[in-house]
């Protein structure tokens, strides 16, 4: 009787905890398709009284206040090319640390997870600092560098390559493999999951950076997708809540698409490496 009550409750708390973060994001997609005027009208209006594409044709229409495509084009290339970086640097060092002779490998794992308790927001100023020295603000390099490796995505690697079961490397050396064959063709592979989670988190947490690309930004064509909607929400789009939000539905599509191709994957990665 108990554990019926208990889950009960369990699943009351989970549908009020889902209620809360999907609440905002049908109020976003309501407000996208009405018109300014209904926008501003007091009250909780789910439904828009006149639907209106309006809002998403002239952000998507490429003015020069709002060049959509590029901020979304910058978004996905700085994302997709800084996640490709960390999953092969954090695979490499992580197998390392878990599987090689590494001198002062205790040593480096301390470090690593010491390294985590650091606030990024101490490391910004000096990382600020060399990029403008090198010359490279408002590049793409400046853009992509600072997410090019990460201790979390060394630690959350590490412990599935060291629970990963020795029987199968020895079998692949007995079978002729070397080290370098063994990881891409056997460890690898198992690993995909936990793979699949760091390059979700990864994708996310580059995609989602707001004072990073607003501060080492300058020009409009190398603005990211959440800076432009920051920019614009002080800007043209101030009276314009319509435009504004669906330039913010706009936005959230590549992360919800990311997330459902490789939800199962998440689910299992998560499941594999004791994530809470």
């Amino acid at each position: 009787m108990q554990s019926k009550t208990f889950k009960i409750i369990m699943v009351i708390v989970a549908i009020i905890v889902g209620l809360i973060f999907i609440v905002p994001i049908l109020w976003m997609l309501a407000t996208s398709f009405k018109t300014d005027q209904e926008a501003f009208t007091a009250g909780i209006k789910w439904l828009p009284e006149v639907f209106t594409l309006e809002n998403y044709q002239y952000t998507l229409a490429g003015n020069t206040d709002t060049p959509v495509l590029k901020w979304m084009g910058n978004s996905l290339f700085v994302g997709f090319v800084g996640t490709l970086i960390v999953l092969f640097v954090d695979t490499l060092a992580a197998y390392g640390l878990a599987r090689l002779d590494v001198p002062f490998k205790k040593t480096l794992i301390s470090i690593f997870i010491g390294s985590m308790t650091i606030p990024w927001v101490i490391t910004f100023l000096p990382l600020y600092m060399e990029f403008s020295a090198l010359g490279l603000l408002d590049t793409y390099a400046v853009l992509i560098l600072p997410y090019s490796a990460n201790a979390f995505g060394v630690f959350l690697l590490y412990q599935y390559f060291h629970g990963f079961p020795k029987e199968l490397e020895e079998a692949a050396f007995l079978d002729g493999a070397n080290k370098w064959q063994v990881f891409v063709k056997v460890v690898l592979p198992s690993a995909r999951p936990v793979i699949w989670t760091l390059a979700i988190f990864t994708f996310m947490g580059i995609y989602n950076d707001f004072l990073w690309p607003l501060v080492t930004t300058n020009s409009p064509e190398m603005r990211t997708i959440t800076t432009g909607i920051a920019i614009m929400q002080q800007g043209s789009f101030v009276s314009s809540p319509g435009r504004l939000m669906a330039l913010t539905s706009i936005a959230t599509i590549p992360a919800v698409l990311l997330f459902i191709m490789g939800q199962r994957s998440f689910i299992k990665g998560v499941n594999q490496t004791g994530i809470k």
